[in-house]
């Protein structure tokens, strides 16, 4: 995105507490369980939270021998998560808003697919790495992220963060794989 784009985006006053405009259970979704409510960086807040909730996550994994557990949980979260942010936007006439961060929470868990759980378990640095590299795709939107996110509603709310979250988990993945 360029400077433009981003300050048009970005530099939008927010009306606090916008989520209070949709059901309870949309609100609990779209915002994490409340991560998204942060007054300020609320995608980071999201994003911090899929992370601390990553380190189980692969403890889970390793313990039921299911390797691709992050993979599912990216592509359960992509799908189930379409029908509340577009409740939530149409109720509360807002198109990608800021507290909407479930869309980071896909985005975390896709990036941690290309990670051995093991290796998580081992080395949690790994999860600092995997988060800082999924906000920068997040936030700049290279390599034709920003595309994804012109598509209609929910479904472009949430496919740029999937893509973000592949690009970061193929940075972190493969030097992992070799190392």
């Amino acid at each position: 995105m360029n400077r433009e784009e981003l300050k048009e985006k970005y530099g939008k006053k927010r009306v606090p507490h916008q989520w209070r405009g949709t059901d309870l259970l949309s609100t609990l979704v779209t915002t994490f369980f409340g991560s998204g409510m942060s007054p300020k960086a609320p995608g980071t807040m999201g994003s911090l939270a899929a992370t601390i909730v990553a380190y189980p996550l692969a403890i889970l994994a390793v313990q039921s021998g299911f390797w691709p557990l992050f993979f599912i949980a990216a592509i359960v979260v992509f799908f189930a998560a379409i029908p509340f942010v577009k409740k939530a936007m149409k109720d509360t006439g807002t198109e990608d808003p800021g507290w909407i961060v479930i869309d980071e929470v896909c985005g975390i868990f896709m990036t941690f697919a290309f990670v051995e759980p093991g290796r998580i378990i081992s080395a949690p640095w790994i999860l600092i790495i995997g988060f800082a590299l999924f906000r920068f795709f997040d936030i700049l939107k290279p390599l034709g992220i920003h595309r994804f996110e012109k598509f209609p509603g929910a479904w472009g709310v949430m496919a740029d963060d999937l893509l973000g979250g592949i690009y970061a988990g193929i940075l972190l993945g493969v030097p992992l794989y070799f190392i």
